[in-house]
Parts: structure tokens; sequence; C-alpha cells
């Protein structure tokens, strides 16, 4: 029975590291389009998980990931943005930037 117990946790750990590797890849790729999208300079080609929980949602149990990146407005100022991710879907995109240059 233990090795059972073993043999599922292991199978868990695998799931999830997965699961964490497609999440990291897509964060990656939302916070470049969305640095493109606004002619903003995508800092360290990075994003990094700063939160992870448990969501409820209408399709049922998902992770949610807050997830980190920097970028420059015009290469002189390092900038905080953040995206979440709920599943695999994005939920929320902030640059921290006034309205008038998040829309330019």
């Amino acid at each position: 029975m233990s090795n059972l117990f073993a043999l599922l946790l292991l199978l868990l750990l695998g799931w999830f590291w997965l699961d964490s590797l497609r999440a990291r890849e897509t964060a990656l790729v939302l916070a470049r389009r969305a640095c493109e999208a606004r002619d903003l300079q995508f800092l360290d080609q990075a994003v990094a998980l700063r939160r992870l929980g448990v969501r409820w949602t209408a399709a049922g149990l998902r992770l949610r990931r807050v997830y980190r990146f920097e970028f420059s407005e015009e290469g002189l100022v390092r900038r905080t943005g953040y995206l979440v991710l709920v599943g695999l879907r994005l939920t929320e995109l902030s640059l921290g930037l006034p309205a008038a240059a998040a829309d330019a």
C-alpha cells in the first residue's frame, strides 16, 4: 500500500512540474506580447513566479499563479509588471503605467 502511495505522489509531483513549465512558458509569451503591443522593452526575457494558489472556477479547481516581469519604456528605467494565470488562462495583466501611456 505504501508503494502505491509513493507512486501516486511521484505522479502528482511530475504533473505539477510539467504544468508549471507550461504555465511559465504561457506567461513568458503573454508578457512579451504585451510589451511588444505597447512598444515597451521586455527586460531579461524572463518571468518570475510570485504567488501560487488555488481558485475555484466554473470548470473546477485550478491553480492560480502570479508572475512578475520587468520592462522599460525607453531603456533607462526598469518597471515591474505582473500577470495572473488561472490554469493557463490570463485573468489579469498590469504594467503599472498611467492609462494614457498604457493605451498609446
